[in-house]
């Protein structure tokens, strides 16, 4: 077994408020500015979008309150700090490692903005060197908890004696819109919700998860499909009703490309570690790769539970994976995960 960067822990948080489907659809009907008959009609989407329970930075009393820009970014730099703060402490006592032997700490959010990024403000409570390197990274969107892993394995190949820390911080629930009556901003408002996650990875797996290879696709003519769009009143959804027909046609080869690079089939691939961004995404994407629903289940269930938390939810899965799930030693599978670009990107993973 050759050496290769590899996972060595996993962390994730949620903030303390908590909702189900049926509350978030009532505080909406209170809010909502659409006529009442447009209003339960999207409101049907709720009872489709296969989630249960949500959790929101701010009470549910506070959902689709009108805010500035900012007075949004004033609330997303106070909870984004905490929790960001919150899984890094953990992921990195799981790790058995100090914050001071991190080299590279990789940062995600895709739901504010902050310059400085998050992170500096918990460097030194957390005790990081003076001399770490810090990759933000912003407009990936839900693709990014995938993108800071891979950006991980490449710096790690290069340098394998180091350590990275990957933190995702998402709060969509901070810009509810309640005026926008879009497909995508009911949509979006059915789906998403609250959350953070943590990942340690070392340059020289001897133990953990190792990543033995990356891909990534950007889709053509696709950059209307999904993302935001920044206005007065802060981020709208932009959502094409096409984006999971638009994985599914792409999916299948991908991973056959990424997996037959290191001499591996379909047959070979055991875990599918896949980023819940829907229902109908997660469908496609068993049908197109022919994978029964125990296979997905860990996406299915941080979906219920948790709603889709952008970047944060890939790694959810991963949690779910590594606490949950022990595939036999010398398992493969691939981790996947799609944002506004069109955007894929996937790793290969290997059970150690």
């Amino acid at each position: 077994m050759t050496s290769a960067p590899a996972i060595l822990s996993t962390a994730t948080a949620v903030p303390d408020h908590s909702a189900s489907q049926e509350e978030v659809k009532a505080r909406l009907r209170a809010v909502s500015a659409f006529p009442g008959r447009r209003l339960e009609a999207a409101l049907e989407l709720f009872d489709h979008a296969a989630v249960e329970r949500r959790y929101s930075a701010e009470p549910l009393a506070n959902l689709g309150v009108p805010r500035t820009v900012g007075e949004t970014q004033d609330r997303y730099r106070v909870h984004a700090v905490a929790l960001g703060q919150k899984v890094a402490a953990e992921a990195l006592s799981r790790a058995h490692l100090s914050a001071a032997e991190v080299d590279l700490i990789i940062t995600v959010s895709c739901t504010g903005i902050m310059i400085p990024s998050f992170e500096t403000y918990f460097t030194d409570a957390l005790g990081f060197r003076r001399d770490v390197r810090r990759m933000p990274i912003t407009a990936l969107g839900c693709c990014a908890g995938a993108a800071a892993l891979a950006r991980a394995h490449d710096f790690l190949v290069g340098f394998p004696d180091a350590r990275v820390l990957v933190i995702s911080v998402e709060l969509p629930s901070l810009s509810l819109q309640r005026t926008d009556s879009t497909l995508a901003n009911m949509v979006a408002s059915a789906l998403f919700g609250d959350g953070a996650a943590a990942v340690v990875l070392t340059g020289s797996g001897d133990r953990g998860v190792r990543i033995l290879d990356t891909l990534s696709h950007l889709f053509p003519n696709s950059t209307d499909a999904l993302g935001f769009d920044l206005r007065d009143d802060g981020f709208h959804s932009v959502l094409s009703k096409e984006v999971p027909a638009l994985i599914r046609s792409e999916f299948g080869r991908l991973v056959k490309t990424l997996a037959g690079n290191h001499g591996l089939g379909r047959e070979d691939l055991s875990c599918f570690v896949l980023h819940p961004g829907g229902r109908k995404i997660l469908a496609f994407v068993e049908e197109e790769m022919g994978l029964d629903r125990d296979q997905t289940s860990p996406s299915w269930d941080v979906l219920r539970d948790y709603g889709n938390q952008s970047s944060a939810s890939v790694l959810f899965v991963l949690h779910e994976w590594l606490t949950n799930r022990h595939p036999p030693g010398g398992s493969h599978g691939i981790l996947a995960a799609f944002g506004p670009g069109l955007t894929a990107e996937l790793l290969l993973l290997e059970w150690s």
